[in-house]
């Protein structure tokens, strides 16, 4: 977060007020949260402001994402996959059925590897719906209904009503509840490719986390084909990017995170100075650091005795798992990002 502007407490309350206008809140309600959603054009750009209101003892907090329409929808390629996970991403998706789940906090990316997912499956003879709460973007040439609670139409009856419209492909936007999961599940062991998110930490836990809802582990291992878990990280600024070689101390810290000798002595590493062009943070644009988990026979074996996430951790891991944090060190030694970006976002 970078501070522009600092507006002065008198024009505070005809502000909000303005806004929450825009975009058709009650104006007179101060005491509970809203949300709501502006499109405005800004010359040739057409935006969608989200707009989230929140009461605090000073008076009305604000907050607004900002969704530009004209943005394309970034490939698979873009997101920054390296070429051996974005080969076993392309291969899960290719799946003909199946459930595979993107998991990651709020704002890790998840549904912008999901529409890329959708671009790359895109095809006239593929019937592609989708569910989601909101539409953050539009794809051509597939249906996308939006959620609305206020009139019943949740993501466990919309996704109801898409098994009956015949599709081939289903993204439903998070998977929130039970009912929800287990019809996903149903319809991803009926013949068709079901793409959804969830909240958790990383790849192993999204087993956990569906039977903690109540589905049985038998059927999260018959339908489950893979887990992506993702971070964002910042990229270093290319203008003011510098290399330096680690001390003996860092290169060990490094590795006893990472359990594993991925750093050596003589590696370069990377940061940036700090310039006009990044507001001397030294960073520029983000990227994703990810762990892919595939399900196979031995996997859902596995999962199908114990959904407890160390034991299918360690499992996947046997299998050749790449973590999140290793996968984050490769990309800081090849220059993207820096170590102490990949340990902050991992949570090491």
């Amino acid at each position: 977060m970078h501070e522009i502007n600092k507006l002065p407490k008198s024009s505070y309350p005809s502000i909000v007020s303005r806004i929450k206008v825009m975009a058709k809140l009650n104006v007179a309600e101060k005491r509970l949260p809203q949300d709501g959603r502006i499109r405005i054009r800004i010359g040739e750009k057409e935006m969608d402001l989200r707009v989230s209101t929140l009461p605090t003892i000073f008076g009305e907090r604000v907050v607004i994402r900002l969704l530009d329409r004209s943005t394309k929808i970034l490939t698979l390629k873009e997101l920054g996959y390296m070429e051996d996970d974005l080969k076993k991403l392309e291969n899960m998706i290719s799946k003909p059925y199946g459930l595979i789940l993107v998991t990651g906090p709020t704002g890790s990316g998840k549904s912008t590897t999901l529409y890329a997912s959708l671009l790359k499956l895109k095809s006239p003879r593929k019937n592609i719906i989708t569910i989601e709460d909101p539409i953050e973007y539009q794809i051509d040439g597939i249906s996308q209904i939006q959620v609305n609670p206020k009139i019943n139409l949740t993501f466990a009856n919309g996704l109801r009503s898409i098994l009956r419209q015949d599709p081939d492909i289903i993204m439903v936007g998070e998977i929130r509840d039970l009912e929800t999961a287990e019809i996903a599940i149903h319809a991803s062991m009926t013949g068709h490719l079901v793409l959804s998110t969830l909240h958790t930490n990383d790849a192993p836990s999204a087993v956990t986390r569906l039977v903690d809802m109540g589905v049985e582990s038998f059927l999260v291992a018959s339908s489950l084909e893979g887990v992506i878990a993702q971070r964002l990280v910042r990229r270093i600024c290319n203008n003011c990017k510098t290399e330096f070689v680690p001390s003996d101390t860092e290169i060990e810290e490094i590795n006893r995170l990472t359990g594993e000798d991925i750093v050596k002595s003589g590696d370069k590493l990377y940061k940036g100075k700090g310039c006009d062009q990044c507001f001397g943070t030294g960073y520029k644009g983000r990227i994703a650091i990810c762990e892919i988990m595939e399900v196979d026979e031995e996997m859902r074996s596995t999962i199908s005795k114990t959904p407890e996430s160390t034991v299918i951790r360690k499992k996947a891991l046997e299998k050749g798992m790449k973590t999140l944090l290793k996968d984050g060190v490769q990309k800081a030694l090849s220059g993207i990002t820096t170590v102490e970006e990949v340990i902050q976002a991992t949570k090491v």
